[in-house]
């Protein structure tokens, strides 16, 4: 039986070195397996050929069973481990925190343990900043903001 674990370990494995990194794996009760790998420059088809052919080498007659498929993460999915935060830091995102409380801002200062996020308050003409800390545990979803100006 093929595992999330048997699977996260093959990937790693075979992204060892590259620059790449694994954000997530999926396994779904259709038989349908998702890779889900990122890169700070991003990650191209290629990259995700690679390691689709290599996962399935590795297991061999198993995966016949199972829809093997290796992406990066879509847009507007939420970020979910550091490399990801660190890839996106500068950029505006909004966070959603574990109490419901919905805040956007930039996101500053990525560390291994958590995030600085800088928004901006407008009453009337004047703007106040304001910087509130998050730890990646404090937060239900962290998702960046895409604007196309």
């Amino acid at each position: 039986m093929i595992t999330k674990d048997h699977i996260r370990k093959l990937a790693v494995g075979h992204i060892a070195g590259t620059g790449i990194f694994l954000v997530d794996v999926r396994l779904s009760s259709t038989g349908r397996i998702t890779v889900l790998i990122d890169r700070p420059e991003g990650v191209t088809i290629d990259d995700c050929a690679m390691l689709s052919r290599q996962i399935s080498n590795d297991l061999g007659e198993a995966v016949g069973d199972y829809e093997l498929n290796v992406s990066s993460p879509g847009l507007d999915m939420p970020l979910l481990v550091p490399e990801q935060f660190r890839k996106n830091e500068g950029r505006m995102v909004e966070v959603i925190s574990n109490e419901g409380e919905q805040l956007k801002g930039m996101m500053m200062n990525v560390t291994p343990g958590g995030f600085d996020l800088k928004t901006e308050t407008r009453v009337k003409k004047v703007i106040t900043e304001s910087v509130r800390s998050f730890n990646y545990e404090d937060v239900k979803s962290v998702k960046v903001i895409i604007s196309f100006k």
